[in-house]
């Protein structure tokens, strides 16, 4: 079974897939195919001092290599542009890049932007964009306007808020923001009117809830929540029923709401990861015994009764645990 995802970040914490979007339906595929696997690039061996890398390479140098490439692309007619860590730090060193209205991928990973032009916007034939390990601090409003976006990964970076309409995209299939600094308060209003979203990956950020709105994600195949501070999950989620993938490992959560019990995560297509939680003991029981039996306890009336109970009591949510102080996307260089 071929495996491919958007679900990126850097550093040591790889305990959860970082590329799952795989088993999602048979009409998916077509979509995850075209995607180029950015969260499998390895941390490259140093170069040679006769061949150094292009971070130490002068300004003019840097705009050279990324203006042939530029060039070379422009003179085939390549609708493929690949700019992966070319040492770029702004626009400015692509000239030319914005007036390419034929390209449908851009691909700048590994780079030092950190600023996203408004007129990118430009391309409007351009369907899966790239910006994943960048200094991105903030994105265009006019990014949500581009007709034919199906893919916009800008997974680690440094967005602490989503600009006002982001939710606006007409098109949009994957949604990747894994490794940034965000939470239920900086999203915008209409986050969650991305109908045509598939994939959506929320991995390694600040959200310690997610709004009810949830719901209108009607066509969502995967939902990857790891490694934030949940302290719950929305009921709501229960009625996304062609969600076949839910990563909600390594959060602050002690129950799941009983609708979870709507899903199924039973499937040789199917996969549901909740470890690394402060589940109450029955959870954490059945859990050992396997997805199926937990599953089955959920949907049962004696969970029911148990979860009930337990959010009248109104115990307080375990401590956060982990400092993320020290993220990339934290720091400003």
């Amino acid at each position: 079974m071929v495996k491919t995802g958007l679900d990126c970040r850097g550093g040591g914490r790889r305990g959860c897939r970082l590329a799952v979007l795989t088993k999602a339906s048979s009409q998916a595929a077509p979509v995850i195919k075209a995607l180029q696997n950015p969260t499998e690039t390895r941390p490259r061996a140093a170069l040679a001092m006769d061949n150094p890398p292009v971070s130490c390479l002068p300004t003019n140098a840097k705009m050279s290599k990324a203006k042939k490439t530029i060039d070379e692309a422009r003179a085939i007619n390549n609708p493929e542009l690949d700019l992966c860590d070319k040492g770029i730090a702004n626009f400015e060193e692509m000239p030319g890049l914005l007036n390419m209205l034929n390209i449908s991928r851009l691909t700048l990973t590994h780079n030092k932007i950190r600023v996203v032009p408004p007129s990118l916007a430009n391309l409007i034939n351009l369907e899966i964009l790239n910006l994943f390990n960048n200094q991105i601090e903030e994105l265009p409003t006019s990014l949500s306007s581009m007709p034919k976006l199906r893919i916009l990964n800008v997974g680690m970076n440094r967005l602490n808020v989503l600009p006002r309409g982001f939710g606006a995209f007409p098109a949009l299939e994957v949604l990747d923001l894994t490794y940034n600094n965000l939470n239920e308060k900086t999203l915008p209003g209409n986050f969650y009117m991305l109908e045509t979203l598939r994939a959506l990956y929320l991995g390694d950020n600040d959200f310690e809830y997610l709004h009810s709105d949830i719901r209108n994600l009607k066509n969502l195949q995967i939902l990857v929540l790891r490694d934030n501070d949940l302290i719950e999950i929305p009921k709501e989620i229960g009625e996304l029923t062609r969600l076949r993938e839910l990563h909600i490992q390594a959060n602050r959560l002690t129950l799941l709401p009983p609708e979870i019990g709507n899903l199924d995560f039973t499937s040789e297509k199917s996969e549901f990861r909740l470890h690394l939680n402060n589940w109450v003991t029955p959870i954490e029981d059945q859990l050992q015994t396997g997805i199926p039996r937990l599953m089955d306890y959920i949907r049962s009336d004696i969970y029911k009764f148990l979860y009930e109970r337990q959010i009248q009591i109104k115990s307080p949510p375990p401590d956060k645990i982990v400092d993320k102080s020290k993220k990339l996307s934290r720091l400003r260089s």
